[in-house]
C-alpha cells in the first residue's frame, strides 16, 4: 500500500477546520453571554434600587464651593409615570437608573442639604436634562454664593489637555504598535484591527457579567484578544499568503472581515453603550493637573507595556527575529528564522495589545459599544502613518502626537465633536510631504 501525498494536506485541512470551529464556537459562546448581560445595569458610583433594573442612568457628584463632598442629599428623576430617587454617597456621588433615554426632570431636595449649604443663586432646580448618544447622563449642581462661570487659566487648561492627550496617545499607541508590527512583518493593512480593539472591551464586559472577578476578566480578555489574532492568521491570512494573494485583495478581505465581526458583535452585544466596573470616578488634583484615576491608570499601564515591548524588540532574540522578518522576510528565512512562527507571534501580540487598548479606551470614553474600535481606527492609522509604516517606535511617536493634537484642538476653539477630524488632516499632510513618516524609510513606500 502507498500513502497518497494528497491525503496529508487534506487531513491537515480537516484538523485546521476543527480548530477554527472550536475557536469560533468559544468566541460566540462568550458573546452569547454578553447578549443577556447587555440588558443588565452598568456599575455606578452609588447603588440605587432602580440601577438593578435599567441600563441607562443619570449621575453626578455633589461638591460645595470648597470642593468638599456632600453626602446623604436626596435627588429625584421623573419622566411620565417613572420616578427614581437616590441619595448621594460619602464621596458625593449619586446615580439613578432610568428605563429609557429621553428628557427627564431632575430635582435636588434642598431640605436634605447640610446646614449652611445652599444652591448657587440662579441654579435651576428642578431642571430638565436630555440623553445624547450615551447611556450615562451627568448632571452638575452648583453651590455657593452665585453661579460664576470660571474662565480657567489658559496655561492650566493647556497643561490638563496635554496630560489628557498623552494618556489618549499612549492608549492609541497600544493598538498602533500591534498594527505596525503586523504591517511590518506581512505588509497587510488590516482594517479589522478596530474590531480587535472592540473585542477586548466587550470580553471584559461579558466575563464580568458572568460573575468572574474583575482582574480575571481582564486577563481572560487579553488572552481572548491574542486567540482572535492567532485564529485570524492561522485560518485566513496564512492560507492567503501561501496562495500568493496580493496585498490589495487581502486588504479588501480585511474590510469584509471588519464588517462581519462588527455586526456579529452588535447582534450579540446590542447597540447600547454599557459601562465597565469602576468606569465613573471623580477627578483628582495632582498639583496643577486635574485628571481622573482611570486616565492616570491608563497612562501608567500604557507606558509600562510599551516600554516592555520596546525592550523585547531591542534586547531579545525574538525581537531581533521580528525586526529581521519585518526588514526582509526572504533573507530572514534564509538565515534560519521561522518566518511563519514569527508572524504568528506578531498576530497574537497584536491581538493582545489591541484588546488592552480597547479596555483602556472603554474607560477613557467611558463606555463599551459594538463600534468603539472602528471609531478610533482612523486615529490608529494616522498614528502609524505619521510615525512611519512598519516601524514600531514610529507608531509610538506618531500615536502620542495624534493624541495630543486631538486634545489640544479643543483648547484653541475647535468644537469637541470635530476634534477627530484633525487625524484626517494629519494623514493628508504626511502623505503629501513625507509619505514614509517620521521614522519610516523611503523604500518602504511604493
Amino acid at each position: 500500500m502507498r500513502s497518497t501525498p494528497q491525503g496529508r494536506p487534506a487531513g491537515r485541512r480537516r484538523g485546521l477546520l476543527r480548530v477554527l470551529g472550536a475557536i469560533s464556537a468559544s468566541i460566540l459562546a462568550v458573546l452569547l453571554v454578553a447578549a443577556p448581560a447587555s440588558q443588565a445595569a452598568s456599575p455606578s458610583p452609588t447603588p440605587s434600587p432602580s440601577n438593578q433594573t435599567f441600563q441607562n442612568n443619570i449621575s453626578g457628584f455633589l461638591r460645595d464651593d470648597t470642593r468638599a463632598p456632600l453626602a446623604d442629599v436626596t435627588i429625584t428623576a421623573r419622566k411620565g409615570d417613572f420616578t427614581g430617587t437616590t441619595k448621594s454617597s460619602a464621596n458625593g456621588s449619586w446615580s439613578i437608573g432610568v428605563p429609557e433615554q429621553g428628557t427627564y426632570t431632575v430635582e435636588l431636595d434642598e431640605s436634605t442639604l447640610p446646614e449652611g449649604i445652599t444652591l448657587a443663586e440662579g441654579q435651576e432646580n428642578p431642571r430638565e436634562v436630555t440623553f445624547s448618544q450615551t447611556s450615562n447622563l451627568s448632571v452638575i449642581f452648583a453651590f455657593g454664593k452665585g453661579i460664576v462661570v470660571q474662565q480657567q487659566d489658559f496655561g492650566q487648561n493647556l497643561l490638563n489637555r496635554l496630560v489628557a492627550g498623552l494618556s489618549f496617545g499612549l492608549l492609541l499607541a497600544l493598538a498602533s504598535v500591534g498594527l505596525s508590527l503586523i504591517f511590518g512583518t506581512t505588509g497587510l493593512t488590516n482594517f479589522a484591527h478596530g474590531e480587535m480593539v472592540t473585542l477586548g472591551a466587550v470580553l471584559v464586559f461579558a466575563f464580568n457579567a458572568m460573575g468572574l472577578p474583575f482582574w480575571l476578566a481582564i486577563i481572560l480578555s487579553l488572552l481572548g484578544g491574542g486567540l482572535f489574532g492567532y485564529a485570524q492568521d492561522r485560518g485566513l491570512w496564512r492560507p492567503l499568503r501561501r496562495r500568493g494573494t496580493g496585498l490589495v485583495p487581502m486588504m479588501i478581505v480585511s474590510i469584509g472581515l471588519a464588517l462581519a465581526v462588527r455586526y456579529v458583535i452588535q447582534f450579540y452585544f446590542g447597540g447600547a453603550t454599557q459601562q465597565l466596573p469602576y468606569a465613573q470616578s471623580p477627578e483628582i488634583q495632582l498639583g496643577p493637573v486635574s485628571i481622573s484615576p482611570n486616565n492616570l491608570w491608563s497612562l501608567g499601564i500604557s507606558a509600562v507595556v510599551i516600554a516592555l515591548i520596546g525592550i523585547v524588540l531591542l534586547k531579545t532574540r525574538l525581537g531581533k527575529a521580528t525586526r529581521a522578518v519585518a526588514d526582509n522576510p526572504a533573507l530572514a528565512a534564509a538565515s534560519g528564522i521561522d518566518v511563519d512562527g514569527v508572524i504568528r507571534l506578531v498576530w497574537i501580540t497584536g491581538g493582545m495589545l489591541a484588546a488592552l487598548g480597547g479596555i483602556l479606551w472603554a474607560y477613557y470614553r467611558p463606555g463599551v459599544t459594538f463600534d468603539m474600535g472602528s471609531a478610533i481606527l482612523l486615529l490608529i492609522f494616522a498614528g502609524v502613518t505619521l510615525g512611519g509604516l512598519g516601524t514600531v517606535f514610529g507608531a509610538l511617536i506618531g500615536s502620542v502626537i495624534v493624541g495630543i493634537f486631538v486634545e489640544l484642538t479643543t483648547v484653541f476653539g475647535l468644537a469637541a465633536d470635530l476634534k477627530y477630524v484633525g487625524a484626517l488632516f494629519i494623514m493628508i499632510v504626511v502623505l503629501l510631504f513625507r509619505p514614509q513618516g517620521i521614522l519610516g524609510r523611503r523604500e518602504r513606500v511604493g
